[in-house]
């Protein structure tokens, strides 16, 4: 094998100016804009699924990040409906062991509940929480998070927007 003379380059190889000028002029990257992305509406049933491995689904719906034109600072996501939402299941000890703190903003106003009062009590906000946490903390993650439905039964009033079970690629 020929030793190649070292130009103290390294691996760099130039082109003439003209051919860099048009190849930066054919190669454009394409933004989406809020006004072009069309919104799909899906359903998905939280009866039996691992609360953190819908969440990550659910997040990633959210943000659009399945979508050829996902772009990471416009919202190209879609929407999603959440139905039987406390018939969701959690793996290990989680039930007895998961805590959702609040504090009223007062000394001493620290309360904590279990995953399973919570479940109990508020079965929608266990996911949203959950959704919520996998989303970045900005203000795109705050409005992204509105397309996001979850109804604690069967039930949802969004029958008009005709949503289509959203499939993953693994199922």
């Amino acid at each position: 094998m020929a030793e190649r003379p070292n130009s103290g380059l390294g691996c760099y190889s130039f082109a003439p100016a003209d051919a860099l000028v048009r190849l930066f002029r054919e190669m454009k990257t394409y933004t989406a804009k809020p006004g072009e992305i069309a919104r799909h509406w899906y359903v998905v049933d939280a009866d039996g699924q691992t609360l953190g491995r819908l969440a990550t689904r659910i997040a990633d719906t959210l943000r659009g990040k399945g979508k050829p034109q996902y772009t990471p600072h416009v919202d190209t996501g879609d929407f999603v409906i959440v139905v039987n939402a406390e018939k969701i299941q959690v793996t290990g000890n989680k039930l007895d062991q998961k805590r959702y703190y609040r504090h009223s903003g007062y000394p001493g106003g620290l309360r904590s509940r279990t995953l399973r009062e919570q479940l109990s009590r508020r079965p929608e906000e266990v996911l949203r929480k959950a959704v919520k946490g996998m989303l970045p903390r900005n203000r795109l993650a705050r409005q992204q998070i509105t397309k996001l439905k979850i109804y604690a039964g069967p039930e949802h009033p969004h029958g008009p927007q005709a949503p289509q079970p959203l499939q993953w690629e693994d199922s």
